[in-house]
């Protein structure tokens, strides 16, 4: 098909840009009825004097060329229109008389047709790719990897904060982190179910961000185009991903990116289900070796590579929340569901505690025997309670704390408030419960006490007496006394 360049040719390249479509029009102002990228046919039936301002339409509606039809309207396509052509660098082609329009038509639809087939060869094949690779021991890592080369730039794999988990060279993962975190995306966004706003023309922008994160989110910056997806079929995103490259991604691209998105969701939700079949198997366990089955304890955990350490054991007991970061260090369960147990050799008792960034509680060390692992729980889950802030409590440490340290917060709270509650609710000006202490504390010497105390001995005889009456109970036996401290210790530390 021979079109001949008349006009708006000269500069590089201009000859190679895409055709949208064919459009043919003797309208005088057609650009109404045109959406840019297209090759406009015309006759010029209607074109007279000077093309300035129908050319300047074209340009400003973004046609991709102009092609003029000699031998209808003109025998020749007239100088002025090749003048403003020229000067707007708006590509202008001849057609000869012999070559109707509408093969034109014909050849673009055949091959913008070929081009389209020619997309979706490569898309089904960079899913294929892409498809391989999630099936790799890799996993997720494996379709990062391969995404980045499909896109032909740099992909990353972030987790539900924004963390990066995995990233191919050249990622630029701190502007992906930081965009995330001006959405303000992260677990008390989880609470929120207030429908995402769609972008803005400058939300797209760096440094621009609606309220909350779109279905995708698209960046630009000076050479760089980089798309943002969560990952997970939920409301709260399981993670994200994101691809970037120096060019302007193609709907194909935008389908290989798509299709590795949900391979990477369906790779997750897979590893989440995997993991809570996991973690119920351990609990099992748990119970097993509560019931002294050892053999069939370390059976039922092989199958899923699991291992139980030799003993002597030591329990560690921690919130639940420190479950993700002990699971890779030690065999773990949740039997209660608000503390988590991790049984670990007696050497790598502080090294596993320390992943755990809160309180825990170490037992004694036992042996796999029935009975030994219900009390190395129970002593672990003491000293976890006596631990007030992070870091490690062993429960052979709390003996030098005295026998406080050895009973349960909560219920010595309770035992004290019980006890005391007689003189706690007492109606007198006169402070029973600081006389009984400074009583106590001097191990019943009268003088000591009231001078202690800033009182007469007698007025501390009299207290003391209202304090027997009021308890019911006689302050001369010791085991009532040491009760007694017992219970206003318990006060003074809650």
């Amino acid at each position: 098909m021979n079109l001949r360049p008349l006009a708006g040719t000269s500069r590089q390249g201009v000859l190679d840009a895409p055709v949208r479509w064919v459009a043919v029009s003797e309208l005088a102002d057609p650009t109404p009825y045109l959406e840019g990228g297209e090759l406009l046919l015309t006759t010029g039936m209607r074109m007279e004097g000077d093309q300035s301002g129908y050319v300047a339409r074209l340009v400003a509606r973004g046609v991709a060329g102009l092609g003029f039809g000699v031998g209808v309207s003109h025998e020749e396509t007239p100088p002025a229109l090749v003048e403003a052509a020229e000067a707007a660098g708006l590509p202008l082609l001849e057609v000869p008389r012999e070559t109707p329009f509408i093969a034109i038509g014909k050849l673009v639809s055949e091959l913008l047709a070929a081009e389209q087939y020619d997309e979706i060869t490569r898309a089904f094949a960079a899913q294929g790719r892409l498809t391989r690779a999630a099936l790799r021991p890799e996993g997720t890592h494996a379709v990062i990897d391969r995404l980045a080369k499909e896109v032909g730039g740099w992909a990353a794999l972030l987790g539900e904060s924004g963390e990066v988990l995995h990233a191919t060279p050249g990622a630029v993962t701190d502007k992906v982190t930081a965009a995330l975190a001006r959405h303000r995306i992260g677990p008390a966004d989880a609470q929120d179910e207030t429908p995402p706003r769609e972008p803005t023309a400058e939300a797209s922008r760096w440094g621009m961000a609606p309220e909350r994160m779109p279905a995708s989110l698209a960046l630009s910056g000076p050479g760089e185009r980089i798309v943002v997806q969560p990952l997970g079929g939920g409301a709260r995103p399981r993670g994200f991903f994101a691809v970037g490259a120096a060019h302007t991604f193609s709907p194909v691209t935008h389908t290989v990116i798509n299709a590795a998105g949900s391979l990477l969701t369906l790779a997750m939700e897979q590893g989440r289900t995997r993991l809570r079949a996991e973690r119920g198997i351990r609990t099992a366990v748990l119970e097993l070796l509560l019931a002294g089955e050892e053999g069939r304890a370390r059976a039922v955990l092989e199958p899923i590579g699991g291992r139980l350490p030799d003993d002597p054991v030591v329990v560690l007991a921690a919130d639940a929340a420190a479950l993700d970061a002990l699971e890779p260090r030690a065999f773990t369960a949740v039997p209660a569901g608000d503390v988590v147990f991790a049984l670990v050799g007696e050497g790598q008792v502080e090294a596993v505690a320390r992943e755990a960034e809160g309180p825990v509680g170490a037992s004694l060390p036992f042996p796999y025997e029935a009975g030994a692992l219900r009390g190395a729980l129970e002593q672990a889950s003491r000293a976890l309670a006596a631990k007030s802030g992070a870091g490690l409590q062993r429960f052979g440490d709390l003996a030098g704390q005295g026998l406080l340290g050895l009973l349960d917060p909560a219920a010595a709270q309770a035992f004290a408030a019980a006890v005391l509650a007689p003189l706690t609710g007492y109606g007198s000006r006169a402070d029973l419960v600081r006389s009984l202490r400074a009583y106590l504390e001097c191990n019943g010497h009268w003088d000591a006490a009231a001078q202690r105390l800033g009182v007469h001995r007698h007025t501390l005889r009299y207290r003391m007496r209202r304090v027997a009456e009021l308890l019911g109970r006689d302050l001369d036996d010791p085991g009532v006394r040491a009760e007694l401290w017992l219970a206003l210790e318990a006060a003074r530390r809650g």
